[in-house]
């Protein structure tokens, strides 16, 4: 029997409700030392006060701003690059070496060398977020392209389309779903690496109020830089997953 979504909704609030209980259990009874693992209670209260005082609206806000400028910086390349070589067998053919190199490079083994190169200024950490969060993109791009049906090009030389119309108004469309999948993958990647970045590089943000909480152990704190940034996620995934239903509205329609 399939539930409604109502019914998911409220089978997903429960289960949450029921881990935070135990959560609180586990506090309460000091299965683990409090030093660690506080309660649910006090990570709130922790989150409460950092807002109240200011400091943690701050880091939220130098965090958010690093993820999308990154995130933004990545897309544009991604889709424009992405664009080219999925159109373009030759050039993807050219091209398909240096990617499979540099793909599996973990984004977080580049930050010295951008270090090295930028030092410790957010221009260093923009740069390690966008070449983390440009490949979902990139791939995603190419593989929709890739996937275009070659009748869909013929019928667009047939109408003396340009090349740069074909892409864009028959290409594009039928891409867009594997191109917004990349992108809301590459912006799980942009917030993982600014705080990673944060951590590494000492820039202000939750990456490192996490850090120095964990340091000076100020378990309450941790565990509100932890929640503060599960919230974060969830809900840039929830805008993003809204904007890609209301942009393909068409493919439902169709179905």
């Amino acid at each position: 029997m399939r539930l409604s979504r109502l019914g998911r909704l409220l089978a997903s609030f429960a289960v949450a409700a029921l881990l935070v209980w135990g959560w609180q259990l586990i506090a309460d009874y000091k299965l683990v030392s409090p030093v660690f693992l506080p309660g649910p209670d006090r990570a709130w209260g922790a989150l409460v006060k950092g807002f109240s005082t200011g400091d943690l609206g701050v880091k939220l806000l130098a965090t958010v701003e690093r993820m999308f400028w990154g995130w933004l910086i990545a897309s544009l390349i991604g889709i424009a690059l992405g664009a080219a070589i999925g159109t373009s067998p030759r050039l993807r053919a050219y091209l398909a070496p240096m990617l499979e190199f540099l793909r599996p490079l973990p984004a977080s083994a580049m930050i010295p060398v951008a270090i090295a190169v930028l030092g410790l200024s957010n221009g260093m950490v923009l740069a390690v977020i966008a070449f983390g969060a440009l490949w979902p993109v990139l791939l995603a791009t190419i593989h929709g392209f890739s996937a275009v049906e070659p009748r869909l090009y013929e019928v667009g030389r047939a109408l003396g389309l340009s090349r740069a119309s074909v892409i864009w108004k028959i290409a594009l469309p039928s891409a867009s779903p594997d191109i917004l999948a990349g992108m809301r993958l590459g912006l799980t990647v942009a917030l993982i690496l600014s705080v990673v970045c944060e951590m590494i590089a000492g820039r202000d943000g939750l990456g490192n109020w996490i850090l120095l909480a964990a340091r000076s152990f100020r378990a309450p704190d941790l565990y509100a830089g932890v929640i503060l940034l599960g919230m974060l996620g969830y809900i840039t995934a929830v805008a993003l997953a809204v904007l890609e239903a209301r942009l393909l509205v068409w493919r439902n329609r169709a179905r």
